[in-house]
């Protein structure tokens, strides 16, 4: 019995999720975990409870907490795969820093430049090649509708956004043939930690509940785009109509319409 239980094991598929302690990343780890993958995921705060939470869904989970934003933290992460077989890997690790960019500490500017653009793209790098090498593998990496505006009082995560919707079309076109599909998840506003760690909480997006996704609608969106091997998608339909306005209005304009959603100090935390 215990030996069928090693190789009923052993045939699992092996997801790798980052920025799973919390938000979309949880909830694709748990997409995972419903669907027979077994897990290592990763986060820079702690993942105690989305462990359990994983387990308790059937998956074998290793958790490393690290900082995706260093050179060693990717290491570390690497270290842990440890040359297995990843079938699966949702680079989800990023965040945000509103407020004006003159104003802005610019060790803070580097942080979001690293984890969201250098850590994303070296742990792609890393893990792809041995997707390809065996000819299996499906990548999710999450962008953002925010890489198709302009983000006054936001412009860094939005610049850093549009380098990975880019990357990840130009990714997937590179690996034609090879068996290993990249899929990118382009989530608008969403009911995360992600304005509070970002410093926006007093911005009108933050504040606007009838903006903002469910972090498990989007997720379950960005699995199901990945099963299927889709080049994009963009989740919800609000952000859908978002996304085609911004591709016609000119930059000018779209950049005045992020401003009166992101300007600092519109809104009382809490209000609308």
């Amino acid at each position: 019995m215990t030996m069928a239980m090693d190789e009923l094991k052993a045939t699992r598929p092996l997801a790798v999720v980052t920025g799973a302690s919390s938000g979309i990343g949880y909830h694709l780890a748990r997409c995972a975990a419903q669907h027979g993958y077994d897990l290592i995921v990763a986060a820079d705060t702690p993942l105690l409870n989305a462990v359990k939470d994983l387990e308790a869904l059937g998956a074998s989970v290793e958790a490393v907490q690290v900082d995706l934003a260093t050179t060693d933290g990717v290491q570390q992460l690497i270290n842990c795969i440890d040359g297995r077989a990843v079938d699966a890997l949702m680079a989800n690790a990023g965040h945000g820093l509103g407020g004006s960019f003159l104003q802005q500490d610019f060790k803070a500017v580097l942080h979001v430049i690293n984890t969201n653009i250098t850590g994303t793209v070296h742990l792609v790098q890393q893990v792809a090649r041995g997707m390809v090498a065996r000819a299996r593998g499906r990548i999710l990496i999450t962008g953002s509708i925010a890489g198709f505006q302009p983000g006054s009082f936001h412009a860094v995560y939005n610049g850093s956004k549009a380098f990975i919707d880019s990357f990840s079309i130009a990714l997937r076109n590179e690996l034609k043939g090879t068996e290993v599909t990249v899929s990118c998840l382009m989530p608008g506003p969403t009911d995360t930690e992600f304005f509070e760690r970002a410093g926006m909480e007093t911005t009108k997006v933050a504040n606007d509940p009838r903006m903002m996704m469910q972090p498990e609608d989007v997720a379950r969106i960005g699995f199901q785009a990945m099963l299927k091997g889709e080049a994009d998608v963009v989740a919800g339909l609000r952000n859908k109509l978002q996304v085609a306005m911004s591709k016609v209005m000119p930059a000018q304009a779209a950049a005045q319409m992020h401003r009166k959603l992101a300007e600092p100090g519109k809104v009382e935390p809490g209000g609308a």
